[in-house]
């Protein structure tokens, strides 16, 4: 069975642009894409920061994320990254 995700629903959107507004106040610099994946089906949040420990990003925005997907049962996923220039280094 194929699940389909609407990236654009209001609920969804409403979420990633408060996921962002939480990870932007910490992290200025961060470069947000939304993208829609499948393992598993779900909205994807890539967000890249110039961190040395991308746990700290996540760290902002866990507790919201938990209630995001099992309270409102929104299938949106946060996957954060440094740049690849920093993954070279």
């Amino acid at each position: 069975m194929r699940l389909c995700i609407d990236s654009e629903d209001p609920r969804i959107q409403s979420a990633l642009e408060e996921l962002k507004g939480m990870i932007a106040q910490r992290y200025p610099e961060a470069i947000f894409e939304v993208s829609v994946g499948s393992d598993p089906a779900g909205v994807y949040l890539d967000v890249i920061v110039d961190v040395e420990d991308t746990i700290e990003v996540t760290d902002v925005i866990i507790d919201r994320l938990v209630d995001i997907q099992v309270e409102e049962r929104l299938p949106i996923y946060v996957i954060a990254m440094r740049p690849l220039h920093r993954v070279l280094e």
